[in-house]
C-alpha cells in the first residue's frame, strides 16, 4: 500500500451510506500492511461507545476521542503514526482553514489521512470542512444510502424530528436517507405545514386585536 503514502482519502455521502464502514476497512487494511494507524473520533459524537467508532451495522473500531484538530496534531507529534483516520470529520472542532492547513502539513510529512464525513446537513447545505477537503483529496468516494421512500440512491440525510439546530446527533430515529426528488417532496410538505400553522397564528393574533 506504499502508493497511498501521504495521500488524502475522503469518504463522504449521506447517513447510512457506508462512509464509516469504508473508513474502518481502510484502517484495518493499513494495519494489516504493517502501518502504525490511529483513528480519531470527535467527542461531540456521543451516539455509541466513547472510545470506539461504531458503524450502523455495529462493527467497531478503537478510536481516540478529540475535541479539535489541535488535539489530533498533539497526539501525532507524541505518537508518530504513519496513517490517521478521522470519522465524522464534520463535527471536528477548530477553524475550517486551520483544519485544512493542518491536514495538508500532515500529507507533506507523508502521513496518510483518511476522513469520513457527511457532505451535507439535513437541509441539503454543504458541511464546510468536507466541501474544502473534497477537491484536494487524492481519493474521493461518494457513498450512497438507499432512499427509504423510493429505493433509489440516497442523496441527503433527512431529519424526521422538528429540531432546527444544524447539528443534532442521532441515528435512524432522527434521520432517514432520501433521494433528491423525495427530499424535495418531503420539504414541500413540511413547508406547507409550517406555513399553515403560521397562518393560523396570524389569524389568532388578528382576533386578539
Amino acid at each position: 500500500m506504499h502508493q497511498y503514502k501521504g495521500k488524502l482519502i475522503v469518504h463522504t455521502g449521506s447517513m447510512f451510506s457506508g462512509k464509516t464502514s469504508s473508513l474502518e476497512k481502510d484502517v484495518k487494511r493499513f494495519a494489516i500492511a504493517g502501518y502504525n494507524v490511529v483513528a480519531f473520533k470527535p467527542s461531540v459524537d456521543t451516539r455509541y461507545s466513547d472510545p470506539e467508532i461504531v458503524t450502523h451495522d455495529n462493527t467497531t473500531l478503537q478510536a481516540v476521542l478529540v475535541d479539535n484538530i489541535n488535539d489530533i496534531i498533539e497526539f501525532i507529534n507524541e505518537n508518530k503514526p504513519n496513517v490517521i483516520a478521522i470519522d465524522e470529520v464534520q463535527f471536528l472542532g477548530g477553524e475550517i482553514q486551520n483544519i485544512v492547513n493542518s491536514i495538508n502539513r500532515l500529507l507533506e510529512k507523508d502521513i496518510t489521512v483518511i476522513v469520513a464525513g457527511l457532505d451535507m446537513d439535513f437541509t441539503g447545505h454543504a458541511f464546510e470542512i468536507v466541501k474544502e477537503l473534497m477537491p484536494i483529496a487524492d481519493y474521493l468516494y461518494k457513498h450512497h444510502a438507499v432512499c427509504v421512500k423510493c429505493g433509489t440512491d440516497g442523496w441527503v440525510s433527512h431529519r424526521k424530528t422538528k429540531d432546527r439546530e444544524r447539528v443534532v446527533i442521532g441515528a435512524s430515529k432522527e434521520y432517514e436517507p432520501l433521494c433528491r426528488s423525495c427530499f424535495i417532496e418531503e420539504k414541500a410538505i413540511e413547508d406547507a405545514i409550517v406555513n399553515k400553522n403560521q397562518v393560523s397564528f396570524d389569524q389568532l393574533d388578528n382576533i386578539k386585536e
